[in-house]
């Protein structure tokens, strides 16, 4: 393999807590057995193609300060394969067995659907040769339906069918790709999917569409025989003032109404976009889990003095242990992964900077993962959580839930058995300072 800017950088390696080199793993040693799996089996942690290569750093007030290779002016196929060689051998340095892109990622845009699906074409040869070499898999891809000024008003919620129809062919397109490349997932994010404004909206017939559209996915997914789940991403704003995915909840709810079968679709969480909709990333997981829509998670941070998505790597490692917790007990990830969603900063340019940005955040997942393991084997939270809630397992509480009694007939056994219940405390605080014991 020809030489990258990463060339200069040696393989990362598991060098045990004590470690004091900058770029080694702390925690993360990929066949340590945890729970009777493999560390690397457990998370199955992806590599994301947008802010690591695609991104060249620039914000709203500047414009780009990465200066990578491809990003400069010539032969747009040419650099997308320098971007995808540079990539691989990202990937493989890391010790990263995933990655995830966007159609727009890998291959640029041509003049028409015909040319951009041709250079598309060949970047998918290339990236399947660089597979091929070195083990890297396909956690999940998806189509960039935000990007493109078309997408202003939306895609699939567009008040223009033609902009539906486009977007139509660039999802079956994407799709076809990402089976093509053996990706275990294919994922569905509404980034325009929303309003700016409802004067000139008209919401049921915005919906109408979204479900409609994503109806053709799920059928579109069956005809050619991909075997991954259909996974939407929720977010609740930005860059729309109302997106209609806008948290796990609202999500659940739409499948409902229109027909989608969680045999076809589940849910992609990512941290950042929970927080922006008032939730934290547990909370998140653990409705999408009581669902039974448990997917994916795109692993970043917001900051807490901002107030928009700055897919920053995770910082909190209470929250991941946590969070790694409730994934285990629910029995772990089935085609799911952890994807570093996250960007490093625009002031930390030179490619060694994305190494130590994932370094820390495999560690961290890996330190919480083995901190989870503590939580479960001891098994002194869900006693308590047990506790709170043996009521339901017999007499009263199991009669209510298997609907044995009527309203009536619990209204005559408040009275005849003079029914009077006395307030249980919750030991929130107890809880926290168990938690806590765990760090």
């Amino acid at each position: 393999m020809s030489d990258t800017i990463f060339s200069a950088i040696e393989p990362i390696r598991y060098a045990g807590p004590d470690a004091t080199a900058p770029l080694a793993y702390r925690y993360y040693d990929k066949d340590r057995v945890v729970r009777g799996k493999r560390m690397e089996d457990h998370l199955r942690m992806a590599v994301c193609y947008w802010h690591t290569f695609a991104s060249d750093g620039q914000d709203m007030f500047g414009s780009g300060t990465f200066g990578r290779p491809w990003h400069g002016s010539g032969d747009s196929l040419a650099q997308a394969k320098s971007k995808a060689a540079a990539a691989f051998d990202f990937f493989s340095r890391l010790g990263a067995p995933f990655f995830c892109f966007h159609d727009r990622d890998v291959a640029p845009e041509g003049a028409t659907p015909a040319e951009t699906n041709r250079m598309l074409d060949a970047m998918v040869d290339e990236m399947a040769g660089h597979m091929q070499r070195t083990g890297i898999k396909l956690l999940w891809g998806t189509a960039n339906l935000f990007s493109h000024p078309r997408f202003m008003a939306g895609a699939a919620t567009n008040p223009d069918p033609e902009v539906f129809a486009f977007a139509a062919a660039q999802v079956k397109k994407a799709l076809e790709i990402t089976q093509r490349l053996g990706g275990a997932n294919y994922v569905l994010w509404g980034g325009r999917e929303g309003y700016e404004t409802l004067l000139n909206t008209d919401m049921k017939r915005e919906l109408d569409q979204m479900g409609r559209f994503m109806n053709l996915v799920a059928e579109h997914k069956h005809k050619i025989g991909f075997a991954g789940p259909l996974l939407i991403e929720p977010k609740p704003r930005e860059p729309t003032k109302h997106q209609y995915d806008y948290d796990a909840a609202t999500v659940a709810g739409f499948f409902k109404q229109y027909g989608l079968s969680p045999s076809d679709f589940r849910l992609n969480i990512e941290a950042n976009h929970a927080t922006l909709a008032g939730h934290t990333l547990e909370h998140e997981v653990a409705f999408t889990i009581a669902a039974g829509l448990f997917g994916s998670i795109d692993m970043n941070r917001g900051d807490t003095l901002l107030g928009w998505d700055t897919d920053q790597f995770p910082g909190d490692l209470c929250e991941i242990s946590l969070v790694l917790a409730r994934i285990l007990q629910a029995g772990g990830f089935s085609t799911g992964g952890f994807n570093f969603d996250a960007k490093v900063r625009r002031q930390s340019f030179e490619p060694v900077d994305l190494f130590h940005a994932h370094v820390g955040g495999i560690d961290m997942l890996a330190h919480g993962l083995l901190i989870a393991d503590k939580m479960l084997s001891d098994g002194k939270l869900q006693a308590l959580v047990d506790a709170r809630y043996k009521g339901w397992n017999e007499g009263l509480g199991r009669d209510i839930m298997s609907g044995k009694l009527t309203l009536a007939q619990i209204s005559d056994l408040v009275d005849k058995q003079g029914i009077n219940p006395k307030p249980h405390s919750g030991r929130q605080e107890m809880l926290e300072n168990l938690v806590s014991r765990y760090f």
